[in-house]
């Protein structure tokens, strides 16, 4: 029985083999798909379970950084165990490179080798947050990964102007760990301040505070909301005693991006 190219991609799309393994159980099975299926499996390269149905909440940030260029790729597993591999790690690694060089857009060039990696591991794996952050002229990148069990979990680029590679460094540090989502409070969405506004009002009228005194309290906790969110507002990690902007002095911040597993 003959059998085509649409046959193995058919094929590998319901056991998650490798296309040269489809091929391979279409050609011994003389094109008999479900024989084919039961070849796979006896081979142990059929998939116990379709695995983009399971969670990959695993994996591994890998950075690179190339002078004024950095880049993040985030490759996600289903197990720490998979995410510690040195295969698992290696592809992260090449993945993180090729964003380095060619911009976000060139991690497509590598999906044949994200398939066998599937195949070879046995989990459902896959592309994360992908980041490239070029520095201009003059500007420092500063960057900073928290390792753990020996891969990278938690990645920060950060692009700093008028300030030097010591600032740079200590602002990724701290966004590692503060894990702001806004660069200012002026760039949070206006929806998202409306809904936040209104738990407050909320929350400060069932506490039984006076109706004229609502507006105030609810401002107060508002900057508090900032002050979780926006980078600039946050208090600076090693001195909390002034926030970020001060610390920064006459720099700024031209932009930033965090990459955490999980």
């Amino acid at each position: 029985m003959a059998f085509t190219a649409k046959d193995v991609k058919a094929l590998r799309d319901a056991t998650g083999a490798g296309m040269m393994d489809c091929k391979s159980a279409l050609q011994e099975t003389d094109g008999d798909v479900e024989a084919a299926k039961q070849w796979l499996r006896e081979k142990g390269l059929a998939a116990s379970a379709k695995r983009s149905d399971r969670e990959n909440t695993q994996g591994v940030v890998a950075m690179v950084v190339d002078g004024n260029v950095g880049a993040m790729v985030e490759l996600k597993s289903e197990t720490d165990f998979v995410a510690g591999s040195d295969q698992f790690k290696a592809e992260a690694d090449a993945l993180a490179a090729l964003v380095a060089a060619k911009g976000t857009g060139a991690v497509a060039e590598r999906n044949a080798e994200l398939e066998e990696l599937k195949v070879t591991l046995k989990e459902n794996i896959g592309l994360g947050e992908v980041v490239r952050i070029e520095a201009a002229a003059g500007n420092e990148l500063g960057h900073y990964e928290h390792i753990q069990g020996g891969r990278g979990v938690n990645g920060v680029l950060v692009e700093v102007a008028g300030g030097d590679a010591e600032l740079a460094h200590d602002i990724a540090v701290h966004i590692a760990f503060a894990r702001p989502k806004y660069l200012s409070r002026d760039d949070v969405p206006a929806d998202v301040v409306e809904a936040e506004r209104a738990t407050l009002t909320t929350l400060t009228r069932n506490e039984g505070k006076p109706e004229q005194a609502l507006e105030k309290i609810v401002t107060g906790r508002l900057n508090g909301f900032y002050k979780d969110v926006a980078l600039l507002d946050q208090p600076y990690a090693k001195d909390d005693k002034q926030s970020v902007a001060q610390y920064l002095g006459s720099a700024s911040i031209a932009g930033f991006a965090q990459v955490e597993i999980g």
